[in-house]
């Protein structure tokens, strides 16, 4: 059975060839061909990573774990109790620790935009994900559309054959009932 995008998409999609979506007409492309469409996004995204995108995802992967948290609290405790009562006299940074507020400022002034930057990266990768799984979910549907009408079509066929089974039958039954009713008559 030749099937083309325009019967496919009449027929399963309810649409005009011409009103379809290049990922419409793929994955209609892909059930005629009867190939998967299923990919690694996750390849993909990195594939197309450059070094400042891998450097900004580990600086957001670190800066927002708890080891980094429990480490930095570490030093800040390590910095101020060494600077109030360790180095009373030659203190280093002396209360109200302005060299600590700065180097903190300073941290969470880069830390900030690249952590932005990788939520950014993910919302696009998120983007991605989501137009494969619709890719992936319409393929399904359709598929399961092309099950549902080739089981009616079988049904239909198992029907009419039942069907003319049964007249055969009636025809065989009444030949015998015409034969028995012949030989019962003298």
């Amino acid at each position: 059975m030749n099937k083309t995008i325009d019967d496919l998409a009449n027929r399963w999609l309810k649409r005009r060839p011409d009103g379809l979506s290049l990922l419409e007409s793929r994955v209609l492309q892909s059930t005629i061909e009867r190939t998967t469409i299923t990919r690694d996004t996750n390849k993909a995204v990195a594939f197309h990573q450059t070094f400042g995108d891998r450097l900004a995802d580990m600086i957001a992967r670190i800066g927002g774990s708890w080891s980094f948290i429990v480490g930095f609290i570490v030093f800040l405790v390590l910095w101020t109790s060494g600077n109030v009562w360790l180095l009373t006299r030659d203190a280093f940074d002396p209360y109200p620790f302005i060299f600590l507020n700065l180097v903190l400022s300073m941290i969470a002034a880069l830390q900030a935009p690249v952590i932005m930057m990788a939520q950014n990266r993910q919302t696009e990768r998120d983007r991605i994900d989501a137009a494969h799984d619709y890719e992936v979910n319409l393929k399904a549907e359709i598929e399961i559309m092309a099950l549902h009408e080739k089981l009616d079509e079988l049904r239909h066929s198992q029907i009419l054959g039942m069907r003319d089974e049964i007249v055969r039958l009636a025809e065989t039954v009444k030949r015998i009932d015409e034969r028995l009713s012949q030989q019962s008559a003298p």
